[in-house]
């Protein structure tokens, strides 16, 4: 079994935090590689990041298709996931369709933790997208202006989310907090999630069945 993730950013520190999440997680059951996007923007954070992302995305697709079993889009975002799924018979998964769909398995509601407040309309929107608006408590992203570590300033806005917004599950709403979940675990009683793992939950589970998307209506490349 072999997976590959893509980032779909250009950072390669980022691209390798990813890979090591994932390669912890798979404890050699299953081989994972992940690249970064070529021609990509060092960050998605606008929609025009998004879009600039697009040509690489393809294009490392179908580059690897014969190669890999699975593929993941890991940004929290899922950019071109549509256009990923659309033109692969393999299994694809998006880091943010994963870990707020499980997040919904665990808990009444649940609550994104996000980077900046720039994403937290994103976010929403997102949500609405995967027909989760109803299960979404809040998406918060921390008040850098309170001072304290990234990881005190993380740990507020999660206990914020669990405290007055009634999240019951806290999702990480960015790849490059990947590993975060561990960190916060030990200050909160509520699951975490890493959208990578849940990705890999999900593209390896369906690979392994011999599941992937369904190519009848919306996702037939032959229109």
């Amino acid at each position: 079994m072999k997976v590959l993730i893509i980032n779909p950013n250009s950072d390669p520190e980022m691209t390798a935090a990813i890979l090591r999440t994932a390669r912890k997680f798979s404890r050699g059951r299953f081989e994972v590689d992940a690249k970064s996007t070529p021609g990509a923007q060092g960050f998605i954070e606008t929609y025009e990041d998004q879009a600039l992302s697009a040509p690489g995305m393809i294009k490392l697709l179908k580059e690897n298709e014969k190669k890999y079993d699975a593929f993941i889009v890991a940004c929290h975002s899922d950019p071109h996931l549509d256009v990923l799924k659309e033109i692969t018979t393999k299994p694809v998964v998006g880091i943010g369709e994963a870990s707020m769909k499980l997040a919904t398995m665990l808990g009444h509601r649940f609550s994104v933790l996000t980077d900046n407040p720039h994403s937290i309309p994103n976010k929403e929107v997102q949500a609405r997208t995967y027909h989760l608006e109803g299960l979404l408590a809040s998406v918060r992203a921390p008040e850098k202006t309170s001072g304290g570590g990234e990881m005190e300033m993380y740990g507020k806005a999660a206990k914020t989310a669990v405290e007055k917004d009634g999240a019951e599950v806290l999702v990480l709403g960015c790849a490059g907090l990947t590993g975060m979940d561990k960190k916060l675990c030990g200050k909160l009683d509520v699951p975490i999630l890493d959208g990578v793992v849940c990705a890999l939950f999900l593209a390896v589970g369906f690979a392994e069945a011999g599941i992937s998307t369904s190519k009848v209506r919306r996702y037939d490349p032959k229109g």
